[in-house]
């Protein structure tokens, strides 16, 4: 029982962040979170892919996220693909 316990208690920060990301966004680390009441985590210094100059997509007016007061298209590096791609970042 105290095994389990104490597995429940050092999985629970970690799923308390799960929801944040550390990504290369134009050009520099930065945290990305789903919810605005997320809690954000300290990236770990790396060095981000040099940002290719494009334009950004054409964005539709609407309403931000609750608890984010503007939502602006920003390039992000997807790991997977190795390449930025335009992405809509809510503040």
């Amino acid at each position: 029982m105290k095994k389990l316990l104490m597995l429940v208690f050092f999985l629970l920060p970690l799923q308390a962040a799960a929801d944040c990301q550390c990504v290369c966004m134009d050009g520099q680390v930065r945290v990305v979170c789903s919810s605005a009441i997320d809690l954000k985590p300290i990236c770990p210094p790396r060095v981000c892919p040099i940002t290719p100059p494009s334009i950004p997509p054409i964005q539709p007016p609407r309403v931000p996220p609750i608890g984010t007061e503007t939502c602006t298209q920003k390039q992000v590096y997807n790991e997977y693909t190795r390449r930025y791609e335009w992405k809509e970042v809510c503040y």
